[in-house]
Formats: structure tokens, C-alpha cells, sequence
């Protein structure tokens, strides 16, 4: 029993019996129109003719409004709130698809609506008030019958327009393939941020608590060293703080903020020295053009450069480093070695190796890394079209 009167005493279906009567207002005018054209041509007065003509041009400008942006997005608004379905925001311009689905729904709203407000405004206080003055218990029961299966239909057509939205309200299939666009440029957006904070912060992180160790074990002995750390941590600090600002930038959509040039590979000579001043016996070699790498490649090789030091220096300690770098044959081929036989990730720390991965498969090239001899070797090889 409370299974069967569950849908009179639910909010939603109130909610969607509103939704329903809105469908009348919406039908109201449609209805003054249609009978005042045909109160035209059953007055003998009036000339049909021009009565047909002024209804043939009149008739397609009250469609209109179903094809209508506005009508579409108001029509999700009220389907969100007072039916409940959720619908994601519809697009400024609607596709010729989603306009007609949007028509249709429009056209069925107007008609139940104006039949569900007919029987709801009419029919139900008729019977409300003109059956009890019977004064009989069949026409009390009959009056109370009609008010329950009135309750019951605005329950089932609620029901039915809460499940039939979502076909003619819904994204089309466009629309669907432009969200999932969007999304994995999001994804990929925020993909490369994370190697971005891994590779730039990581490197500034491990340089500055090298350099404050060495400062720390040389304070007493040699000051003047111990000076030169403090200096190059203060310097390293700030820099992982503007790229820090900049990438936290990228994220704030609503605040302007400056885009600070990222490296390239014209500048490994800083980071060598600065990998230098850390400890680090580093050595580079440079073979090629490397003014004339495309930016993109340029700066994902920096970047490659720069998270095999890190590593370097993370895993193996001031190590020997020696780092090649050719570019040649359409090709850029970096190779980075360092003594003990590591240089990738230790077991559930990091993501050194998988960020260069990456950043290797995102323009088409080659990367292999592992022990060699007892050194770690890092080679990646990416395509690279030469700027005309």
C-alpha cells in the first residue's frame, strides 16, 4: 500500500506536475491563436481566403521559439530544477540536430503541458465540485478517484518527461565528441603540469638540499664556499618560485598572469653550472645546430636534460655525469651516463623515468634507459623538422 501511494507523496512529482502546467502557460497562447482563427473562419463576414493567408504566414513565425538557443537553454534550466535530470550546459550554438530534438521537445511540452493543465485547471475542479453535490458516497468516491488518478497520470507523465529529456534535451553526438575533446586537453593539460612541477621543482629541490649539505659539512673549514651555496640555493629558490607562480598560473583561468619563456637548449650551459655549484661533476657535449631545434623539441630536451641530472644527483649522489647531445640527420639524440648503475626511480618514489617517457612519446620519438656496465644510461632519440 505505501508502494502504490509513494508517487502522490513525492516531492519530485509536485515538481514535475509544475513542469507539466508550465508546458500549459507555454500552450495558452498557442491555443488563443488557433481559436481565434477558427472563431475567423466560421464568421460567413470575413474573407477566408485572406483569413488562410494570414494564418499561413502567421503559423511558421510562432515556431520559431522552438528553435530557438534561448529556448533550449531555458528548457534545460527548468528540466534541471524542476524535473531533476542533470544535463550539462549547451552550447551557445546548438548544432541543426540538437536544435530539432530541441523543437520536438519543445512541441511535446506545449501539448501534454496544455492537456495536463486543461484537465488539472478544468476537469479535476468540476468534478471536485459539481459531483459532491450528488450527495452520495459513489459520487464522493468518484470525486475522490478522480482527484487520485489525476495525481497518478501528472506522476506518470513526470516520470516519462523525466526520462525522455535526456534523449532530446542531451548533447549530440558532436557536442558529446567536443566534451571528450575537451576533457583530454584538460587531461593532457594537467599531465603536463605534473612533469612540469616533477622535472622543474624536483631539480631546484634536489640542487638546493645537495648545496645545503655541502654548506652545512664545509661552514667551518671553508666559509667562503659555504657562502657561495647559500647564494646559489637563494638564486635556485627564487627561479623554482617564478616557475612555481607561472605554472600555478596556467591553473588560475579567471587572473591574468605572465608567461615566463621556458628554457630551451640553448641554456643547459646554466643548468650545467648550476648542477656544478651543487657538486655535481658534470661534463656536456654539444654536437649540431641547436639554435635551429624547433621550441617544443627544445624544450622538452632541456627538460629531459635537466630530470637526468636530477636524477643523477638524487639516486647516485655528485656523481660523474656526461652528458651528449647531437643533433644531426633530422634527428636530436641526447645520451646522459653517471657512475653506480642508477639514475631512475627507486621503488614507490618518483616518476622521473615515466615523465621523460612522456614527454618522449608525446613528439613521436625513442627513449631506453637502464644499467650499462655499471653506469646508468639514459638515450632518447626525437624526430626534429628543421625550420626552414
Amino acid at each position: 500500500m505505501r508502494r502504490m501511494l509513494a508517487p502522490l507523496t513525492r516531492g519530485a512529482t509536485y515538481r514535475r506536475g509544475v513542469y507539466l502546467l508550465l508546458g500549459g502557460v507555454l500552450a495558452l497562447p498557442y491555443a488563443l491563436l488557433v481559436d481565434a482563427f477558427a472563431h475567423l473562419l466560421a464568421d460567413h463576414r470575413t474573407q477566408r481566403p485572406l483569413t488562410l493567408l494570414v494564418a499561413a504566414v502567421v503559423t511558421p513565425v510562432t515556431l520559431v521559439p522552438a528553435f530557438l538557443s534561448g529556448t533550449r537553454a531555458l528548457q534545460i534550466a527548468a528540466v534541471r530544477w524542476l524535473l531533476g535530470i542533470e544535463l550539462p550546459e549547451p552550447r551557445a550554438e546548438p548544432e541543426r540536430e540538437a536544435r530539432l530534438r530541441s523543437a520536438l521537445w519543445f512541441a511535446v511540452h506545449v501539448v501534454v503541458g496544455g492537456a495536463v493543465g486543461a484537465t488539472l485547471v478544468v476537469a479535476v475542479p468540476l468534478a471536485l465540485v459539481s459531483l459532491p453535490r450528488q450527495h452520495s458516497v459513489l459520487t464522493w468516491m468518484l470525486a475522490f478517484a478522480v482527484l487520485v488518478a489525476a495525481g497518478y497520470a501528472v506522476a506518470g507523465l513526470g516520470a516519462l518527461a523525466a526520462t525522455m529529456a535526456p534523449v532530446l534535451l542531451g548533447p549530440s553526438v558532436g557536442e558529446r565528441v567536443a566534451a571528450l575533446e575537451a576533457r583530454a586537453v584538460r587531461l593532457a593539460e594537467r599531465n603536463r603540469l605534473a612533469r612540469e612541477l616533477h622535472d622543474s621543482i624536483g631539480h631546484a629541490l634536489t640542487v638546493t638540499t645537495l648545496q645545503a649539505a655541502a654548506a652545512r659539512e664545509l661552514l667551518d673549514t671553508d666559509a667562503a664556499f659555504a657562502r657561495r651555496a647559500l647564494e646559489s640555493i637563494e638564486d635556485t629558490g627564487r627561479g623554482a618560485m617564478e616557475e612555481l607562480d607561472q605554472l600555478l598560473g596556467v591553473l588560475r583561468d579567471d587572473e591574468p598572469h605572465r608567461h615566463r619563456p621556458q628554457p630551451t637548449l640553448e641554456e643547459l650551459d646554466r643548468l650545467v653550472d648550476e648542477a656544478r655549484r651543487a657538486g655535481a661533476q658534470v661534463s656536456l657535449i654539444v654536437r649540431g645546430a641547436v639554435a635551429e631545434v624547433p621550441a617544443a623539441v627544445s624544450r622538452e630536451g632541456y627538460r629531459i636534460v635537466q630530470e637526468s641530472i636530477t636524477n643523477a644527483l638524487r639516486h647516485a649522489g655528485p656523481v660523474p655525469v656526461d652528458v651528449n647531445l647531437t643533433v644531426e640527420r633530422g634527428l636530436l639524440t641526447i645520451e646522459a651516463a653517471n657512475a653506480g648503475g642508477t639514475g631512475g626511480r627507486r621503488t614507490g618514489q618518483g616518476r622521473g623515468l615515466a615523465g621523460m617517457r612522456e614527454r618522449v612519446a608525446l613528439l613521436g620519438g625513442a627513449m631506453s634507459a637502464g644499467p650499462d656496465e655499471g653506469r646508468w644510461r639514459l638515450r632518447v632519440r626525437l624526430p626534429v623538422q628543421r625550420q626552414p
